[in-house]
């Protein structure tokens, strides 16, 4: 699933989705332009939920996009939220979503977010020895955060290194290789500010291995037996985290959603049973899942530049502003003529960004029909971890975001100004 399920040729042969021509938006709203297409998005997280039944919950993870428009429609689709910061809660709350289904990560929570999470109601997913601190500094006495535990289960799947987090040498969670986890636990039980009702645990993104996956799973249970055995303790919730990959080329092939439930299911089922243990919910955060396939990004093309017998480059209005992954962790693209979006890759050319930088490539080396400046561009896959990371470098607004649904386009986040730059500067 390359492009969202409602990607079609309209009469005018131009590229189409939620019932509305990327031409007439680009027309409209100007590029760059992320496009959400509200059908893919809502068939990927109630495909989660549908999977998972009555065994869990759904977060959505926010990070891989986090506007209120965008969360109040996996929210109507039965998916909480995982936020890691103060203002991702607020914009959680924002869009609707109570206390009860919100998950506060972090490896580094201050004080103040601690505080906002728990006046929110938010559960919170303890990652670090100093939080056990500001939690007794934080909670009023007599009253106590649900929280749970944060587990490295030692696990490295096979994705880039950059975006791997469950093994031992990772600044995320408490290692079970050398005792913190089980420190932790004991910590928590005994913590008068604190009701453990779980331990979590993520092992990294972008994964098509779900092995790796069960693998995570055994490790957790076997520690789960250590737990009930000496502690007599056995976590109700017990989160597996995200991580499902989505494809960013035509030869990327991934697991669905239900499969990656499954089998995570599977593993815990089997593996409780297996040990004796009750079955604890269980608790799933994907996030690239279900943003990345659902949006797209329209550039316009501007300069062209041949160096005979080298490389042509074909610059869009775009870039790394928008789209930091190809420089952060060499992630590769497809794109598209907006105007002929099936038709056979011509020539060879390399699309850069406009940013002052000469690492600013969106994709090397790829086929396209002839350019011209003014041409549109269409690039997949890059509804999650693009507008997430944006930033105002070389002093650039970030771009609009539309969602489109049955031939109709509204804006949920307007295209940012130039006194938007100014705004927070003390002049």
């Amino acid at each position: 699933m390359l492009f969202p399920i409602t990607y079609r040729v309209n009469a005018r042969g131009h590229l189409e989705i939620g019932g509305c021509d990327l031409a007439d938006l680009a027309a409209a709203h100007g590029t760059p332009l992320f496009v959400y297409d509200e059908a893919t998005i809502r068939q990927r997280a109630a495909e989660f939920v549908s999977a998972m039944g009555e065994a869990g919950r759904v977060l959505y993870s926010a990070k891989a996009f986090a506007s209120p428009g965008f969360l109040r429609v996996v929210a109507e689709e039965g998916l909480g939220a995982d936020v890691v910061s103060a203002g991702e809660l607020e914009l959680a709350l924002r869009a609707g979503l109570k206390g009860d289904q919100i998950f506060f990560l972090g490896n580094n929570k201050s004080a103040q977010e601690i505080a906002l999470a728990y006046q929110a109601g938010a559960t919170l997913v303890i990652d670090g020895a100093y939080e056990f601190e500001l939690l007794q500094r934080v909670i009023p006495e007599g009253e106590r955060a649900r929280a749970l535990v944060r587990i490295s289960p030692g696990i490295k799947p096979d994705t880039h290194d950059f975006i791997s987090t469950g093994q031992l040498d990772s600044k995320f969670g408490f290692s079970i290789e050398n005792g913190q986890a089980r420190a932790a636990v004991e910590t928590a039980l005994r913590h008068p500010r604190l009701e453990l009702v779980g331990l979590h645990s993520h092992i990294g993104s972008q994964i098509f291995d779900l092995r790796a996956h069960q693998a995570a799973m055994d490790v957790m249970l076997d520690l789960l037996v250590e737990l009930k055995r000496d502690l007599g303790y056995e976590p109700a919730n017990l989160g597996a985290g995200g991580g499902l990959g989505i494809a960013y080329t035509k030869e990327d092939d991934p697991p669905t959603p239900r499969q990656f439930v499954e089998v995570i299911r599977s593993a815990l089922a089997a593996g409780s049973d297996r040990r004796g243990l009750k079955r604890p919910q269980l608790v799933i955060e994907p996030g690239r899942a279900v943003a990345g396939p659902a949006g797209v990004t329209v550039y316009t093309v501007g300069s062209i530049k041949d160096i005979p017998g080298v490389r042509r480059f074909v610059a869009v209005d775009g870039g790394m502003g928008d789209n930091i992954r190809p420089k952060l962790y060499g992630a590769r693209y497809e794109a598209v003529k907006v105007a002929e979006p099936e038709a056979a890759g011509g020539e060879l050319v390399t699309i850069a960004g406009k940013y002052c930088e000469s690492t600013d490539i969106l994709i090397s080396e790829i086929r396209l029909p002839p350019l011209q400046p003014g041409d549109l561009l269409c690039v997949p896959a890059t509804g999650a971890y693009c507008l997430a990371m944006a930033s105002n470098y070389n002093g650039m607004p970030r771009p609009e975001v539309v969602m489109v649904a049955a031939g109709q386009a509204r804006v949920i986040r307007r295209r940012e100004t130039l006194d938007d730059l100014l705004a927070a500067e003390v002049l």
